[in-house]
């Protein structure tokens, strides 16, 4: 029964880390450049339609999931080599503070500034201001989220092929 659960975890772990680093990776090389290249009115309203549609059970569990169940893995294989423990623990980590708390903190106020502008009344001076405002800042945390998210994938593969 151990076993299965402690597989289970480490199993689950590794999917929801790879899909999230997926989304990071698809998101920052196909989605933010696309979006890069509409007008400033184009650019917010696409941007805000995303960020209303991503908002859905399937995404926060895959999103959101890791954050826990990566402490998790950690914590249910502390007593293998030390390699893979320490793979684990550093994927748990970097996940809850580079996906995470930079999610929190950095992209989700971002986003709520553009969730609460009407931008079909806003002047092109004030969506071009709004838009400075958040494609720089907003695309620079997403980069943090990228590589911390496929770092954390690949130490928990890493620590899969280590952990004996």
């Amino acid at each position: 029964m151990e076993l299965n659960f402690k597989l289970t975890v480490l199993t689950l772990s590794i999917l929801f880390t790879g899909l999230t680093a997926g989304l990071c990776f698809t998101w920052s090389n196909s989605v933010t450049p696309g979006l890069g290249r509409l007008d400033d009115l184009g650019f917010l309203k696409a941007f805000q339609a995303m960020n209303r549609a991503i908002l859905n059970p399937s995404f926060l569990i895959v999103f959101i999931g890791p954050c826990l169940l990566l402490f998790v893995n950690a914590f249910v294989f502390k007593n293998t080599n030390k390699f893979a423990f320490t793979s684990y623990l550093i994927a748990a980590v970097l996940f809850f503070i580079g996906v995470g708390l930079v999610t929190v903190f950095k992209n989700v106020p971002l986003n709520e500034i553009l969730d609460k502008t009407v931008l079909d009344t806003a002047s092109n001076v004030e969506l071009a201001e709004l838009r400075k405002t958040f494609e720089k800042a907003w695309n620079r945390w997403h980069i943090i989220r990228t590589a911390c998210s496929f770092t954390s994938f690949t130490l928990l593969v890493t620590g899969l092929i280590f952990n004996k």
